[in-house]
C-alpha cells in the first residue's frame, strides 16, 4: 500500500512541476506551446477563409471550448488522472507478476526505423479509437457522457476538446493493452500526437476542405461535419463518420456518409435543446442520469 500512496504522491508533484516546466521552458517538443500554436493557425485559417461565411469568429460555445481544452488536457491531469492512471498501470503490472509475466510485449519492433515504428502506432492506435468511438454512440450509458462532444451546436477547431473527462480514462483505458503488446522502442510519439492534435482541429474547423482523393484516407471537415448532424439516416441509426484521424476504417466497414455538401445541416443531438450549456452541469448529467 505505501509503494502506491508513494505513486500518487509522485504523480501529483511530478505533474505538477512537469506543467510548470512547459510553460516555463519552451522547446520543440513542448506540448503547451505547440498545442497553442496549432491552435492559433487553423483559427486563422478560419478567420481568412471561413466555409460558412455567416458563422461569427467567437461562434456560439467558443470560450466553453476553450476551457475545455485547458482542462482536459492539463487541470484533469493535475487534478487526479495522472496518479490514477500511474497507480492502474502499476497495479496491473503487479497482476502480471504474480504469473511470473514482466510485460505484454508479443510483437518486438523496436528494431524498425523511428519512422516505422511511429506509423505502425499511428494506424493501431487509431483503429483503437474508431471502434471506440462506435461504442460511445452503441452503447447507451457511453452515449450520456459522449453527448457533451455533440453538444457543439457551431462547429469551430476548438470543439474536438469539448469531451467529457470519462472519455479520457474509456479510450487510454481500452487502448493501454493492444499498444502495450508491441514493443516500441522510441520515446518521440509526440509527433503522432500533435498530428493526430492538429487534423482533428481541422476535421472540427469552419472550413470546407476534404482533400480531394486523400480525404479517403484522411479524416477531412467536410466529411467529419456529417458525424454531428442532428439528424440521422435510416441506415446509419447510431451515427456514421468515426474516424478520428483516418477516413479508411470508415470506407472498409461502412460507416461512411456523405451524401452532399454539409456546409449548413444542423448539427447536434434529438433533444439538445435541454441539453446544459454549462462546463459543470455537462460533468455532472452523466452521472445523475
Amino acid at each position: 500500500m505505501e509503494k502506491y500512496i508513494d505513486i500518487i504522491i509522485n504523480s501529483f508533484t511530478g505533474y505538477f512541476n512537469y506543467l510548470i516546466n512547459e510553460i516555463a521552458h519552451p522547446g520543440w517538443t513542448n506540448y503547451f506551446y505547440w498545442l497553442l500554436a496549432l491552435s492559433l493557425i487553423v483559427w486563422i485559417l478560419e478567420i481568412l477563409i471561413p466555409w460558412r461565411k455567416d458563422q461569427k469568429i467567437i461562434r456560439k460555445g467558443f470560450w466553453l471550448d476553450t476551457f475545455y481544452i485547458l482542462f482536459n488536457f492539463f487541470l484533469f491531469s493535475l487534478i487526479g488522472y495522472n496518479a490514477l492512471s500511474n497507480v492502474g498501470v502499476e497495479l496491473f503490472n503487479d497482476f502480471l507478476a504474480l504469473f511470473g509475466i514482466d510485460n505484454l510485449v508479443a510483437i518486438k519492433i523496436d528494431s524498425f526505423p523511428a519512422w516505422g515504428q511511429l506509423l505502425i502506432m499511428f494506424f493501431v492506435a487509431d483503429f483503437i479509437q474508431w471502434n471506440v468511438h462506435r461504442q460511445l454512440h452503441r452503447r447507451s450509458w457511453l452515449w450520456e457522457f459522449h453527448k457533451v462532444h455533440h453538444s457543439v451546436k457551431e462547429m469551430g477547431f476548438a470543439a474536438q476538446f469539448r469531451f467529457h473527462f470519462m472519455e479520457t480514462i474509456i479510450y487510454k483505458t481500452i487502448q493501454y493493452i493492444p499498444l502495450a503488446m508491441i514493443g516500441f522502442g522510441i520515446k518521440e510519439f509526440f509527433v503522432v500526437h500533435m498530428f493526430a492534435v492538429l487534423v482533428g482541429h481541422l476535421n472540427h474547423a469552419n472550413l470546407g476542405w476534404n482533400y480531394g482523393p486523400l480525404g479517403y484516407i484522411f479524416n477531412n471537415p467536410r466529411m467529419h461535419i456529417w458525424h454531428h448532424s442532428k439528424q440521422l439516416p435510416p441506415e446509419h441509426p447510431h451515427g456514421m463518420n468515426f474516424g478520428l484521424s483516418l477516413s479508411i476504417w470508415d470506407y472498409i466497414f461502412g460507416t461512411a456518409y456523405v451524401p452532399e455538401n454539409g456546409k449548413n445541416i444542423e448539427i447536434g443531438f434529438k433533444g439538445d435543446e435541454n441539453f446544459p450549456e454549462d462546463f459543470k452541469n455537462q460533468t455532472l448529467l452523466p452521472f445523475r442520469r
